[in-house]
């Protein structure tokens, strides 16, 4: 027998396990004749009983093949590390995530894929079907959440370049290298979220916005001490459109048809307290020293949502709204 005809043969129980995994699920099954001329297509001849025995032995190995009775019946894998509903729902994932291009989201659905038959494959490229997202531009964006995450496990610090768009829609790069300490990956709004200590800010933590990072290098730099005791669920909560700064605790009198709100945005731990038949009172963690995305979250319950406490924020909220009326009215 040829080098190569032996090899194949060699290889013939993995190639038998390719075929069974690609091409049957719960709803579609291979008889042995088709497996028979499946694996003809690798150049491998097999007989039925080498067969049953390589199966028995993929069975025994942890592989779920099923097998049906009568003269027409085949052979399925229907136990799988993922079934279709999860890897259906890691499929949306992908696509909804903005910081990943088109390219990018349909590489990783591709490999996904993989995952199920050739049949159920199928069902997740349909789910990639998301309309009217932009997908950010930055393909690179993977790598650097991957050094970020690397620092963070090995407690090192990172260094990047930071930037923005100007109105002709060009990178504008900030003056000098970020180098800072790694605390926390945030998800934020379909964006991922860097929350660091900055040397230019050391009483508080700052948040980057990952899409707008390049070139991250993790230095070798041991990672400086936090400044305090950080979690992540509270830190979130607390920030609006992810503005760093210090947080103050903020008293609100509420609708109580907006208790779905609240909950949605702080959870279930949120202390609620009645005010009355028809509202309640809540108070929250808030990063104030840039109110503005609070108080656009605030607005939307219009006259069902007011500030309480403290009193110097809820002037500033008078004031915006005085100038946000001023501006919009007919001269």
């Amino acid at each position: 027998m040829p080098d190569t005809a032996k090899t194949n043969q060699r290889l013939k129980i993995l190639y038998l396990y390719k075929i069974l995994t690609e091409q049957t699920d719960e709803q579609h099954q291979i008889t042995m004749p088709e497996i028979i001329d499946a694996l003809e297509q690798y150049g491998i001849s097999a007989g039925r009983k080498a067969l049953y025995e390589d199966i028995e032995a993929l069975r025994a190995y942890g592989v779920d093949i099923v097998s049906g009775r009568g003269a027409s019946s085949g052979y399925a894998v229907v136990g799988r590390e993922f079934e279709l509903p999860e890897l259906k729902l890691l499929a949306d994932a992908v696509c909804s995530a903005r910081f990943l291009t088109e390219r990018k989201a349909q590489k990783l659905v591709s490999k996904l894929s993989k995952l199920c038959s050739v049949h159920e494959a199928s069902q997740l490229r349909r789910q990639v079907c998301i309309t009217g997202r932009s997908k950010e531009q930055n393909e690179r964006i993977y790598i650097t959440v991957d050094a970020i995450q690397r620092a963070i496990d090995e407690h090192k610090q990172i260094s990047f370049r930071y930037y923005r768009y100007d109105l002709n829609k060009r990178k504008v790069y900030r003056d000098s290298l970020r180098v800072c300490t790694p605390v926390a990956l945030l998800w934020s709004e379909e964006r991922y979220y860097l929350a660091a200590n900055y040397p230019k800010y050391p009483d508080k933590l700052t948040n980057f916005r990952v899409d707008r990072m390049e070139r991250t290098e993790v230095l070798d730099l041991p990672a400086e001490s936090p400044k305090e005791p950080f979690d992540p669920k509270t830190y979130q909560n607390a920030t609006f459109s992810m503005f760093s700064g210090k947080t103050s605790q903020v008293k609100l009198r509420l609708d109580n048809a907006l208790i779905n709100a609240v909950i949605d945005r702080f959870g279930k731990d949120i202390a609620v307290m009645p005010d009355g038949d028809t509202h309640f009172l809540v108070t929250i963690p808030v990063k104030a020293e840039q109110p503005l995305p609070f108080f656009g979250w605030l607005f939307q319950f219009g006259a069902q949502a007011e500030i309480v406490s403290p009193a110097g924020l809820r002037a500033q909220y008078h004031q915006t709204l005085t100038e946000v009326l001023q501006l919009h009215q007919d001269a």
